[in-house]
């Protein structure tokens, strides 16, 4: 039978399933003596949202910021969407990418830091437009629409002209969120976004967390705000020393954790 011709007598062609988003594999990272990431390895799906728990000091943000090459890792490979972070495969062979190269990766991955990381000479619209104009070359009047779309679903439709001064910390950080999400990411990370806010204000920036969740974005999120993982996650990631300890849906892993460290961890913070 010629190549690329079926087999009449057989079943309908079945679709091979998609890579997974965001793939570890047997990651490592150590600075100087200390090991950070020993041997970490997980999958996270199309649309899932991932929450990664763990005591600090634990490597959680070290392995986001490893996910869109922030840093890179000594041993093992990252993928997202079937592409190896920081790399191009040709056959069986890796390629370092090209700084250039990189950027353009890294586009696809939205970040979204404890602190706010906003321009403070910046008005929020240039802070949200800047990257996609200047990095991607998009055009000025599509991405400013764009910008105040994003606006508009993180409930700051009406501060399109205001200062990050001139904002609360949890309306800063969803302008940092509105500006990741303008590089129209296929991933989303969340270092502890709500960690340097007053409690009055956790609850906005999880709602716009929510919101996109609910929409569809992979996400994965480093956080101690165990109620918003209970509700919003499909899978719970703990860390403890640099490894995975543990991992499964939240009504497991939060209520019902079979490893010591877990339950050592949810005790302290529940």
């Amino acid at each position: 039978m010629l190549k690329g011709l079926s087999d009449p007598g057989a079943g309908p062609a079945v679709a091979a399933a998609p890579p997974p988003m965001v793939e570890a594999v047997d990651v490592w990272k150590a600075r100087g003596a200390n090991l950070v990431l020993r041997g970490v390895h997980f999958s996270a799906q199309q649309g899932q949202v991932v929450c990664l728990i763990g005591p600090s000091g634990a490597g959680k943000s070290t392995l986001l910021r490893c996910i869109n090459r922030l840093e890179t890792v000594d041993r093992g490979l990252i993928y997202v969407a079937g592409q190896p972070v920081g790399y191009r495969q040709t056959d069986e062979t890796l390629y370092e990418l090209s700084e250039r190269e990189l950027g353009r990766q890294r586009s696809s991955i939205g970040m979204v830091f404890q602190s706010f990381n906003l321009f403070a000479h910046m008005t929020v619209l240039q802070n949200i437009t800047d990257a996609p104009i200047r990095i991607k070359g998009e055009p000025r009047a599509e991405v400013i629409e764009r910008a105040h779309s994003l606006l508009q679903r993180v409930g700051l439709a009406d501060k399109a002209d205001a200062y990050p001064r001139q904002l609360s910390g949890g309306q800063q950080q969803r302008v940092a969120i509105s500006r990741a999400l303008a590089m129209r990411p296929k991933l989303m990370l969340f270092d502890e976004p709500t960690s340097a806010l007053d409690p009055e204000l956790v609850g906005e920036v999880l709602d716009v967390m929510r919101g996109l969740a609910d929409s569809g974005m992979t996400m994965l999120a480093v956080t101690h705000e165990m109620a918003f993982a209970r509700e919003v996650a499909d899978l719970v990631l703990v860390m403890h020393d640099g490894a995975i300890v543990e991992n499964g849906p939240p009504e497991q892993v939060l209520v019902d954790p079979e490893h010591e460290r877990t339950r050592a961890f949810l005790a302290r913070v529940l």
